[in-house]
């Protein structure tokens, strides 16, 4: 395992198993919160880690023993936001900025969050411009640089490189077990997108395509087919795993877990891939 300290990790292939040209990464997966993050004293904890994709990065530990990279986020998506371009600074939140921004940021979950997942504001003050900035250079930065290390080695590797961008959603979010986002066809193949529609729906499972996500900064930032690179975003819902009140598996993770693993397993071992 590669430590990118607070910022992020990285497990490579097992020994012995041949790499593909997949790269994983679990960018909220990450639950470490810095001390100076200054958060409103009455914040829950239930709150403040409400938009966590708890236990995702270990419900695909099987990428690396099929061959896929895996970089996971360390630090609460709370904090900062890996999948948000660092230029979505919340001028609400942050002194010294005005608009216009997007409408993500302007809802309150920019690449520094004013909300937490809940709907919670995360501070009763607001930040600095030097604060700010300060957490996108130590935590985001490094870990978009160590991505796309990854996505260029793996491209000059294998002749491509594809990055499955995995996430988690609320039980409420939509009305299926997991969302397909390729920003409607323009971030991967045709034939990625169908191989994944068939491996969820081959387990019964539900599968939306773009709506309600359509893959953040990170599948926009890397979906560039015609050079290469291809990018998808795969929301999947926490009914599947997690007690979301508590946080920890529900009964049914290892049925998820196993079926996830075969799912992986098939993937990494198409030709396609290799």
């Amino acid at each position: 395992m590669t430590d990118g300290g607070d910022s992020f990790s990285i497990t490579a292939p097992v020994a012995g198993v041949k790499a593909t040209a997949l790269v994983f990464a679990s960018p909220h997966s990450g639950d470490r919160y810095p001390d100076d993050m200054g958060a409103a004293p009455d914040l829950s904890l239930s709150s403040l880690k409400s938009a966590e994709d708890a236990l995702v990065g270990r419900l695909i530990a099987e990428g690396p023993r099929q061959g896929a990279t895996l970089i996971e986020g360390r630090v609460g998506r709370a904090y900062v936001d890996l999948n948000r371009d660092p230029g979505e600074l919340d001028p609400a939140l942050i002194d010294g900025l005005d608009g216009p921004v997007g409408a993500k940021t302007a809802a309150g979950y920019g690449v520094v969050p004013r909300l937490a997942g809940d709907g919670t504001p995360l501070y009763a003050r607001r930040l600095s411009l030097a604060e700010a900035q300060g957490r996108i250079d130590r935590v985001h930065r490094p870990y978009h640089q160590a991505l796309g290390e990854l996505m260029e080695t793996t491209r000059a590797t294998h002749g491509r490189a594809v990055l499955i961008d995995w996430h988690s959603m609320p039980t409420r979010a939509v009305g299926a077990e997991v969302v397909l986002g390729d920003r409607y066809g323009s971030a991967c193949s045709a034939r990625l997108s169908r191989r994944l529609r068939d491996l969820f729906e081959g387990l019964g499972w539900r599968v939306a395509q773009n709506h309600p996500y359509a893959g953040g900064w990170s599948t926009q930032r890397w979906g560039r087919p015609d050079d290469g690179y291809e990018a998808i975003q795969i929301e999947l819902s926490r009914r599947l795993y997690l007690d979301e009140a508590t946080l920890q598996p529900a009964a049914t993770y290892a049925t998820t877990q196993k079926a996830l693993s075969r799912v992986i397993a098939a993937l990494c071992a198409d030709p396609w891939t290799t």
